[in-house]
């Protein structure tokens, strides 16, 4: 396929120069026959259907993605009044005893749910930090590539010789 060189064009783009095919340009002053109104009316029915079921699905993403976390705001609200509310226990006459035995019970809950938390925090932080660990050898890895590549050498010479043996 062989074109002119009138389907060319130099484009100077910040100091780089370069030929690229011409890009056809629509005329203004040429005006665009007049369609059906029939045709015209069934197409701007049809984007507007579009357009808002395209707005229908994003509204049902976010309305799914809002009773997601009000289902999760419940379900803590709720675990929470359960670690609050007093044990039947309590509703008899309290010793010194049972008192005690209730106390140190919801402590060690408590204790076992802020332990649990803890764990799991500290098990992210290791998986993040190995993470970026590997992310930095990659990176590292990366850098020593481009090191090494042959147009750091000191002379011309170098260069131009390890260039020719690729």
């Amino acid at each position: 396929m062989e074109t002119n060189q009138q389907d060319w064009e130099l484009v100077n783009d910040d100091g780089f120069i370069y030929r690229r095919l011409k890009r056809t340009h629509l005329n203004p002053t040429t005006t665009v026959p007049p369609s059906d109104p029939a045709t015209e009316a069934k197409a701007r029915r049809d984007r507007k259907k579009k357009t808002l079921l395209t707005l229908k699905t994003k509204y049902q993403q976010e309305i799914h993605h809002w009773q997601l976390l009000s289902n999760t705001l419940h379900a803590l609200q709720q675990q929470h009044s359960t670690l609050n509310q007093p044990s039947p226990l309590t509703s008899l006459p309290p010793s010194d005893h049972t008192v005690s035995v209730i106390h140190d019970s919801t402590y060690h809950q408590l204790a076992g749910n802020l332990l649990a938390q803890v764990e799991a925090q500290e098990a992210t932080i290791s998986e993040i930090s190995r993470l970026c660990d590997v992310a930095e050898a990659h990176s590292d890895a990366e850098e020593q590539r481009f090191i090494d590549l042959p147009i750091w050498e000191q002379s011309p010479r170098g260069l131009i010789a390890s260039l020719l043996e690729e």
